[in-house]
């Protein structure tokens, strides 16, 4: 292995330190545009009003299925 002269790699440490210093900015950038919720229900606001109604549904649902059982039971007493 050739040995690097004390200059080269300084020279090296500090282009390591500058790419690393890009990377993180735009690891930054790309974090707090996933994380931004406000901007991703904009982006989905179709997909995120069928879920609410889907929900809605099945809670609704539910929740007479559960009053209809107990109305049943409540006859048969």
């Amino acid at each position: 292995m050739p040995q690097r002269s004390p200059e080269e790699i300084r020279e090296s440490i500090e282009s390591n330190r500058a790419e690393l210093a890009v990377s993180l900015e735009r690891l930054r950038g790309e974090v707090a545009e996933v994380t931004d919720w406000r901007k991703q229900l904009r982006e989905h606001q179709q997909q995120v009003l069928i879920g609410a109604a889907v929900a809605g549904f099945v809670i609704g649902g539910g929740i007479a299925a559960v009053g209809g059982l107990l109305r049943r039971k409540k006859r048969r007493w």
